[in-house]
């Protein structure tokens, strides 16, 4: 079905929130300008919320023409942005140094928020709906932060979906993948603590710089020899610091940090002591020390089958079946929006955004790249999709 003219009339307006909030970026648990903005709108439009569930939070709550069915569903939107300095001459750049929404996160508010004007306009349904507007998700503590504060107690449901823009897809397709989505996130920070000196007298010193660079060679290895090769894995170093900026001290300390992305749990608490035996083995060997903190953040996205069975028929109505990809390889990415997925079944889909034959278009960057926009022309898309998923998952009879 193509996009309904009443949610096709709302791009404007809702383009205009997205680019309101892509001029006003704030990180984890610190999103009150996306906050207060999506309370105006609920307010503005009669929709009944509560606010301040993990901090900024918001969950507001749509009935249905009739509410006898019983069935309550949740869609879930993201609000946070990343701490990332913005390029580009776009008229909506960030106003915020050092910080942008290189995510989409803007782009998936504003479709909650047009699903929301919509529905409450338009109730076809019978039951109940709830939109959560979450915090935190780039750090993947927000969707656990509200779960702890009572989330699916205050708000119980029978499902809960959610849907991210896909730039490394054209706009128009959709992957939804039945089973693993987007994988463990994991990280990891080492510090090697050596003995520092003068850089013309190596055998005075223990060095941490060659202590690094032998760990961080031997962590590949985890990967290339330590793990089933059909086994999905991914361990990457991405920061490196130390040493005083002179040409001929050698430093004391040397701090990296990295992740770690598995889907099997058996497989990423293995990784996890190899890792530390790593460390712990090669430190000790050249006369070291070793301290290091290694956390477990973010909890596998497993859509349930049936589930992405039934998105991938929303996404079919709205796109068309051509345009639906229900095999295309789970992504090694994270997102924490798996810990609601741990609680009550669901699924997880990824919308296409790129401009096709335009690679250098911000809309076809990568995310979490200094030139990536959102591309508004998702809008009436993702809202037709929300709509329609809601008016099939709780038909008014």
């Amino acid at each position: 079905m193509p996009v309904r003219n009443a949610i096709q009339d709302l791009k404007d307006e809702l383009t205009e929130y997205r680019r309101t909030l892509h001029q006003n970026p704030q990180t984890s648990f610190e999103e009150v300008f996306a906050s207060t903005l999506v309370r105006q709108k609920l307010a503005d439009w009669a929709i009944p919320f509560e606010h301040g569930m993990g901090v900024t939070g918001v969950v507001a709550t749509l009935k249905g023409q009739k509410t006898s069915s019983g069935k309550r569903i949740a869609l879930r939107a993201d609000m946070d942005a990343l701490d990332i300095p913005e390029e580009g001459t776009k008229e909506w750049i960030s106003r915020i140094p050092g910080k942008m929404h290189g995510c989409g996160h803007d782009g998936h508010t504003a479709m909650l928020l047009g699903a929301g004007k919509y529905l409450k306009e338009n109730p076809h349904f019978n039951g109940t709906v709830y939109l959560i507007f979450q915090p935190a998700e780039e750090t993947g503590e927000g969707a656990k932060a509200m779960m702890s504060e009572g989330l699916f107690e205050r708000f119980p449901c029978d499902a809960v979906y959610g849907l991210h823009n896909w730039p490394y897809k054209p706009l128009g397709e959709v992957e939804v993948n039945r089973g693993p989505a987007m994988a463990n996130v994991d990280s990891f920070r080492v510090t090697i603590t050596g003995r520092g000196g003068h850089a013309s007298k190596p055998h005075t010193t223990v060095d941490p710089i060659v202590i690094a660079a032998e760990i961080i060679t031997t962590l590949q290895t985890i990967i290339s020899r330590g793990k089933d090769p059909f086994e999905p894995a991914v361990l990457s170093v991405t920061n490196i610091n130390g040493g005083t900026g002179a040409f001929n001290v050698t430093p004391t300390t040397i701090t990296f940090t990295g992740t770690v992305r598995t889907y099997c749990e058996t497989l990423r608490h293995k990784i996890k002591a190899r890792t530390i035996e790593v460390c712990e083995g090669i430190t000790s060997a050249f006369g070291a020390t070793v301290d290091y903190n290694y956390v477990f953040a973010t909890d596998s996205t497993i859509n349930d089958i049936a589930q992405a069975d039934f998105c991938a028929q929303i996404a079919s109505a709205v796109v068309g079946d051509a345009h639906v990809d229900t095999n295309a390889p789970p992504s090694m990415g994270g997102e924490d929006f798996g810990a609601m997925l741990k609680h009550c079944p669901g699924a997880y889909i990824k919308m296409g955004q790129g401009i096709a034959g335009e690679p250098q278009n911000p809309c076809s960057r990568g995310l979490h790249n200094p030139n990536y926009d959102f591309n508004d022309d998702l809008i009436p898309l993702g809202v037709e999709y929300w709509v329609k998923l809601v008016e099939t998952a709780l038909p008014l009879k």
